[in-house]
């Protein structure tokens, strides 16, 4: 097959691309290095997020998307319509959740307060003293991992995938792969997460690392995706470690604990300070947690733009080249948002949303 578009990358990211490109009529060619990446290791949440207008925009309609796609998806993809809360622990953050809360209703979305008792009665297992919460029903989980194959699938048609590593991208837009061979095509994505900067260092993007711990089955324990409102601050810290509260039960009966940030390590070593510091966080809301068996830890690479946002366009001076980079840690989430848009600004259609937040910005000359 004779690719119109070559896709580098078949995280969730890449493969939404794949998926929406092919929809649009190209044939697409998917490479893969098959090293593992963040889709593999991170929590697989989808939550509409408003720290920014742009955010929020790029967020809500993905996760409308994957709504739309959930009763045809796999079993395995692990679909659950589980809703967020959004916990308060004092009254102060209470506030905070009446705000979060009108700001998701005038963009439409669904939410509903919760005081102490109503949280308690839906969530037991959280800790006495909590102020309530903000529950936003429409948000959801899956497994990344086999997402991204099923989407590719949906497309087998006009999609390809082959494992191969791009060692370069040259300067007439050819990819030029480790065995030695040569990829071209008319248009080129750039979707392999933090690994885009070998390809690319120009980019203006950094390593942002994340611990996870994976309880054994413990079902009906946590019945929502449960994340601590300073979550918003954390997850967009510049500089420096932090953690958060964050929660999800997994239809296995499984509860996956997070989360973490790092920034400029790309150390995959399971860090005991860092994962004792998060569990730490954890039983504070969650003190049951502490008689639960884990099974297994591990780290994964965010990959951060400057600004919390996706880089999704053209790039400003490498021919062929599409960029659909710097997700951070809402890569699944904003990843079939992310490829409506970059899919329409590549076959000359209008996006259903503004594409000038996410355009390529922040870029260096590289001597």
């Amino acid at each position: 097959m004779d690719a119109d578009v070559i896709v580098i990358g078949a995280g969730i990211v890449g493969a939404a691309c794949a998926q929406a490109l092919a929809l649009a009529g190209r044939r697409v060619l998917v490479l893969d290095a098959r090293i593992g990446g963040a889709t593999g290791a991170g929590m697989g949440h989808l939550v509409v997020m408003d720290d920014n207008a742009a955010e929020l925009e790029l967020s809500r309609h993905s996760v409308a998307q994957w709504r739309e796609l959930a009763p045809r998806m796999s079993e395995d993809c692990a679909y659950s319509a589980c809703g967020t809360l959004w916990i308060a622990a004092n009254d102060e953050e209470m506030a905070e959740a009446e705000r979060k809360q009108q700001r998701l209703r005038a963009h439409g979305i669904d939410s509903r307060l919760l005081d102490a008792r109503e949280l308690a009665s839906a969530e037991p297992a959280l800790r006495k003293g909590l102020s309530g919460a903000l529950e936003v029903p429409g948000d959801g989980i899956l497994y990344a991992p086999n997402a991204a194959r099923w989407l590719l699938a949906q497309a087998a048609d006009s999609v390809r995938v082959e494992q191969a590593k791009v060692d370069a991208v040259e300067d007439d837009g050819a990819l030029r792969l480790a065995d030695g061979s040569r990829r071209t095509a008319p248009q080129i994505v750039l979707a392999n997460g933090i690994q885009a900067t070998t390809l690319c260092p120009e980019l203006p993007i950094r390593p942002k690392k994340g611990h996870l711990l994976i309880t054994d089955r413990y079902p009906g324990t946590v019945h929502h995706q449960l994340v601590e409102l300073g979550y918003v601050s954390s997850a967009h810290h510049s500089d420096g470690d932090s953690v958060a509260f964050n929660v999800q039960p997994r239809p296995t009966g499984q509860l996956l604990v997070g989360s973490s940030r790092q920034f400029d390590t790309t150390d995959p070593t399971v860090e005991a300070p860092m994962l004792a510091r998060m569990l730490q966080r954890t039983l504070d809301y969650l003190p049951g947690l502490a008689n639960l068996n884990a099974v297994r830890s591990w780290t994964g690479m965010r990959a951060a733009s400057l600004d919390g946002l996706p880089l999704l366009g053209k790039h400003p001076w490498r021919e062929k080249l599409w960029l659909a980079v710097g997700h951070e840690g809402l890569g699944v989430t904003t990843a079939p948002g992310s490829a409506h848009l970059l899919a329409a600004l590549m076959t000359g259609a209008t996006p259903d949303f503004d594409a000038a937040p996410y355009a390529p910005r922040g870029l260096r000359e590289i001597a």
